[in-house]
C-alpha cells in the first residue's frame, strides 16, 4: 500500500539540513498538506543557572515547546523542541534549558520574527498570520515593535519646498506632509490642528532649508508655518482654489434642481445631473460631441450657462502669466458675477478676500500640491485592504513599506589637501587612488510608483513565497 500524500514521516538523516538552523539537531519530521511539523533538540544545552550563574545543576526532566519558524516550500513550519528542565545545585532554582535562534518575548524563531516586521507592512495582518500559523494578534504586536525600531532609524530629507495637504482617515482629518520637488510623501500626523503642525515643524532637522510651503486654506496650517518657518512663502495651491469654481457652479445647478418655483425649469437643471461631467471640463478640452451636447444645456438653461461661463472665467484668471495680471483678471472676473449668481459663487469671494496674497504667490513660486491628490487616493487603498489598522500601522504602511523611498548619494565636498609630487606618481607610475570618505544616502521620502507597485502586490498575492523557499 502507498504512503498518504498528505501526512508523510521521515527520519532525521532524511532532513538533517532542512531548516538550517544552527545549534539543533532533527529529531522527526512530519509534512501534512499545509505543514510541517519537525521535533528537534538542542545540540549542545546550557546548563548554567540564570539566578547564581551556578554551573552545578542536574536533569531535571522535559517539556516540549512550539516555537514556529519561517514558512517552507509554501507551508507553515512547527518546530518542537523537546527542551531540558535543570535543577541548580548551588541555589535550588529549577529553570529551562536557553534555547539559541529563539525569539525570547515570544514562541517562534529570531529569523522569523525579523521577517514578520517588514512583511507586515506589505500585507495584511490577516494574510500574514495565516502564511505563518500564528494569530493576528501576534503579528501586529511584532509589527508596533518594528514601527518603533523604523521610527528611530529613519530620516527623510527636509524639502525646500513643502506641501501640507489633508485626508479623512478613520473618521477623522489627518494632514499629510509632501516633497513637491521631488513628489514624495515624507509624513502622516495624526490630526490637522495647528498643535501638530508646529510640533512637526519645530522638530525638523534643518528646516531653515524650507523655502515655500504650498496648502490648502486651512488658518492653522498658514498660522503654524509663520510661527516656525518666518521666512518661508506660503502658497495656496491653485487647485484647491480651482477647485472652488466647479463646486460653485455645481451649488447652483442644484439650487435650480430644488427650485419650487418653476417645474419645468427644475426637471431640466436634474436632468443635467447625468452630463454634469462636461461642465466641469475647460472648453478647450471638450470634443466636438461633448461641446454639441454641453451648448444645448446652456442654450436650454439660461441660468446654468451663467453659471459655467463664470467657473471658465475664473480658470482663466490662472492662465494670467504673472501675479499683476491675475489680479487685474480676477477684479474683472469678481465684477461679473450677476446677483442670481452670487450667493452659489460667495465662496471664492471670500476665499480670495481674506487669502489673496497667497493665492498670488502661486504666480511667483509655481508650486502646486497637485500630486497629493494620487498620494491620497494610495493611501485609501491602503485603509481599505486592512480594515481595523490604527493610525500608527497605518502611517507606517504608508511611510516604512520597504522597496517604496525615492534615494541617492550625494557625494563629498571637494577639499584641499596639501600634496607632493611623490603622492601622485612613484617612478613614473600612478599610485593607487586614496578612498574618499563614504557618500551620503539622501532619503527623500516614499515614492508613489514605487508605493502603487508594493500595494497591487501586497494586495492582489496573500500568500508568497519564503526567503527560505528551498523548492
Amino acid at each position: 500500500m502507498g504512503e498518504n500524500p498528505a501526512s508523510l514521516e521521515s527520519p532525521p538523516d532524511a532532513s538533517a539540513n532542512i531548516i538550517r538552523l544552527p545549534g539543533y539537531a532533527i529529531r522527526t519530521l512530519r509534512e501534512t498538506g499545509h505543514d510541517y511539523h519537525i521535533q528537534i533538540e538542542t545540540l549542545a544545552p546550557t546548563a548554567v543557572c540564570p539566578a547564581c550563574q551556578g554551573v552545578q545543576c542536574v536533569g531535571y526532566g522535559r517539556s516540549e515547546l512550539l516555537v514556529h519558524d519561517l514558512p517552507m516550500h509554501g507551508k507553515r513550519v512547527g518546530l518542537y523542541i523537546d527542551a531540558r528542565r535543570f535543577k541548580c545545585r548551588g541555589c535550588g532554582k529549577t529553570f529551562m534549558e536557553s534555547l539559541p535562534a529563539v525569539d525570547g518575548k515570544r514562541r517562534m524563531t529570531e529569523r522569523l520574527a525579523h521577517w514578520i516586521g517588514p512583511r507586515s507592512l506589505n500585507y495584511t495582518f490577516t494574510s500574514v498570520a495565516e502564511e505563518i500559523g500564528v494569530t493576528e494578534g501576534t503579528i501586529r504586536n511584532i509589527a508596533h515593535d518594528y514601527i518603533e525600531a523604523l521610527e528611530q532609524t529613519h530620516h527623510f530629507e527636509t524639502p525646500e519646498w513643502m506641501g501640507i495637504d489633508e485626508i479623512h482617515l478613520l473618521r477623522r482629518p489627518r494632514a499629510v506632509i509632501t516633497n513637491l520637488r521631488e513628489n514624495t510623501a515624507i509624513d502622516l500626523l495624526p490630526d490637522r490642528g495647528k498643535r501638530s503642525i508646529l510640533r512637526y515643524l519645530a522638530a525638523l532637522k534643518q528646516r531653515d532649508r524650507i523655502r515655500t510651503v504650498a496648502m490648502d486654506m486651512w488658518r492653522p496650517y498658514r498660522d503654524a508655518v509663520h510661527e516656525v518657518l518666518p521666512d518661508a512663502s506660503v502658497v495656496v495651491d491653485k487647485f484647491h482654489v480651482l477647485r472652488m469654481a466647479n463646486q460653485s457652479m455645481d451649488e447652483l445647478r442644484r439650487s435650480l434642481s430644488r427650485s419650487k418655483d418653476a417645474d419645468r425649469l427644475r426637471r431640466r437643471a436634474a436632468g443635467v445631473k447625468k452630463d454634469a461631467y462636461l461642465f466641469r471640463k475647460r472648453e478647450k478640452d471638450l470634443d466636438d460631441s461633448e461641446r454639441l451636447i454641453l451648448d444645448g444645456w446652456l442654450r436650454s438653461i439660461p441660468e446654468l450657462g451663467e453659471a459655467w461661463r463664470l467657473k471658465e472665467g475664473f480658470y482663466g484668471v490662472y492662465d494670467a502669466d504673472n501675479k499683476k495680471d491675475a489680479h487685474q483678471r480676477y477684479i474683472v472676473w469678481a465684477a461679473s458675477v450677476p446677483p442670481e449668481c452670487q450667493s452659489a459663487f460667495q465662496p471664492i469671494l471670500t476665499a480670495w478676500q481674506n487669502w489673496e496674497p497667497y493665492i498670488l504667490a502661486y504666480f511667483d513660486q509655481q508650486v502646486t500640491n497637485a500630486f497629493t491628490e494620487s498620494l491620497n487616493s494610495l493611501i485609501r487603498v491602503t485603509n481599505r485592504m486592512g480594515r481595523g489598522y490604527s493610525f500608527e500601522v497605518l502611517r507606517a504602511k504608508i511611510l516604512f513599506t520597504r522597496g517604496t523611498h525615492k534615494k541617492t548619494l550625494q557625494r563629498p565636498k571637494f577639499r584641499r589637501e596639501s600634496l607632493g609630487t611623490t603622492a601622485f606618481y612613484h617612478m613614473g607610475m600612478a599610485l593607487p587612488l586614496e578612498s574618499d570618505e563614504d557618500q551620503t544616502e539622501i532619503n527623500y521620502g516614499v515614492d508613489l510608483r514605487l508605493l502603487a507597485e508594493a500595494l497591487d502586490t501586497g494586495g492582489n498575492d496573500t500568500i508568497h513565497k519564503s526567503p527560505r523557499d528551498l523548492g
